[in-house]
């Protein structure tokens, strides 16, 4: 007996065999995961009917037994109702289309719509919505043009709502732009009218299902297993360093995998506009930003976080990304009991990051001279860990920096390790190799008293790694 349609439904219900329930599951998505868009692109007819039968379900739907079914029979139901709705409305669907298209039902029931198969995709890595005719897709670090379309722009934003709402945001007129993050921690951006002029842009940087580690970065080449036993020294030895890098290098990815290396006795504290850090310690605080409400009240920048931080008993503070007046902040925790902090940058050079952290230092704190703005970086932060997006699409760390002191008004760095670039390849892969500089790292001497010690030969000049 069907309970969460009316009696419409009943009637004609035919029992669902078990294997076209498990045809549902999201692993099939994964499986097969543009077909559904491949459907829609050979009958473009059933997106509509696809909208139109979403809203008459919501209309019938028993929403007070909604959180009481499983998921195979919430399937169960909703595929019956779909079977009897296409024979009804004379559209005529095999047996794998009528799965596919009750999977796009629930997946605007209880899901994200059209993207929902690419948020199931484990090769995605971002998901890029240009209006609402026009989806790209990042796999294997080249974009492609994803099959996927809404209906109109008014589908399209009814999918945003559904997203920000979720972690009590909110995007309209007032308010046009917004970061949100999926209920995996997929970390979304958004942008609509009046400030993107065609229509809703909305940008999904995905959540790694299986988090990267130190090894598996070695394995696909982003480092050299020298440099990941130079980082998880540094790491477990409380030495404070900086991850520099462009948009999409993976600054984010390398955080979260030298964070594996801090003691799991250690106190950590995370600060982010949105949440996606993925530490693995069990004593861990994790701190989100909050934008201002409808009345411009309430807000929560990540510079009253760090103060707050203080107050918490950190033994280490780490910070998504570093981007404005907290700067001042995370350096003086850094120089007063908290050393082994972390946090990312946005630049393309150990030495502008230097600056752009200059600068944020000196907008929170106007009037400091830069001699003493400079000082207070060279004693926070030893190690500057710099990443590429090559231009074939593979990312690379291409350098690692300590900062040895200053030297007069200027900080004094040193290139430990390096990526030498060789060249380009037939298919276009850019070949090259790490290399030591022939440099030994100052801050080895501070990791002693940890009973922390590298072989001398990860450090001759030119050695290939």
């Amino acid at each position: 007996m069907s309970f969460l349609f009316g009696e419409t439904a009943k009637a004609d219900r035919r029992p669902t065999k078990t294997a076209e329930i498990k045809a549902l599951r999201p692993e099939a998505a994964v499986a097969d995961k543009d077909r559904y868009s491949e459907l829609m692109a050979r009958r473009p007819a059933l997106l509509d009917e696809k909208l139109k039968l979403h809203a008459r379900i919501i209309d019938e739907f028993n929403l007070a037994l909604l959180e009481k079914l499983s998921a195979d029979e919430l399937r169960r139901e909703v595929q019956a109702y779909v079977a009897n709705y296409m024979r009804a409305e004379r559209i005529s669907l095999n047996q794998k289309e009528l799965q596919e298209f009750t999977g796009e039902v629930l997946a605007e029931m209880i899901g994200f719509g059209p993207i929902e198969p690419l948020l199931k995709d484990p090769t995605v890595s971002d998901i890029l919505i240009n209006t609402h005719n026009l989806c790209f897709v990042e796999r294997f670090g080249k974009l492609e043009r994803a099959n996927v379309r809404f209906k109109d722009e008014a589908h399209l934003l009814r999918i945003i709502n559904k997203i920000v709402s979720g972690v009590g945001r909110r995007v309209d007129e007032s308010s046009p732009m917004v970061d949100a993050r999926l209920p995996d921690g997929s970390r979304v951006n958004v942008a609509i009218r009046p400030v993107s002029i065609d229509g809703p842009l909305m940008s999904i940087r995905k959540f790694a299902e299986r988090p990267y580690n130190v090894g598996r970065l070695i394995e696909v080449g982003t480092l050299c297993p020298a440099m990941g036993e130079l980082l998880n020294a540094a790491v477990r030895g409380r030495t404070s360093l900086m991850i520099s890098g462009g948009t999409g290098t993976g600054k984010t990815t390398l955080l979260n995998a030298l964070s594996r290396f801090i003691p799991d006795e250690e106190r950590l504290i995370t600060i982010e506009d949105a949440a996606e850090l993925q530490l693995q310690q069990l004593h861990v605080g994790r701190l989100e930003t909050r934008p201002p409400n409808m009345e411009g009240r309430g807000e929560i920048r990540q510079r009253d976080l760090v103060k707050n931080a203080l107050r918490m008993r950190p033994d280490r503070i780490i910070i998504g990304e570093c981007r404005g007046e907290e700067a001042f902040d995370m350096l003086q925790a850094m120089n007063t009991g908290h050393e082994g902090s972390m946090t990312t940058i946005h630049a393309n050079s150990p030495r502008d990051a230097l600056k752009r952290l200059e600068q944020m230092v000196a907008m929170a704190a106007m009037g400091l001279p830069v001699a003493s703005i400079r000082s207070q970086i060279a004693s926070a932060i030893t190690l500057i860990v710099q990443l590429q997006r090559l231009p074939d699409g593979r990312r690379r760390l291409i350098g690692i920096d300590e900062i040895s002191g200053m030297e007069g008004e200027v900080i004094q760095m040193h290139e430990i390790f390096r990526f030498v670039k060789e060249r380009t390849d037939a298919n276009g892969h850019i070949v090259g190799h790490f290399a030591a500089t022939g440099v030994r790292p100052q801050f080895l001497r501070d990791l002693l008293p940890y009973g922390i010690e590298l072989p001398p030969s990860y450090f001759e000049p030119d050695r290939r790694l």
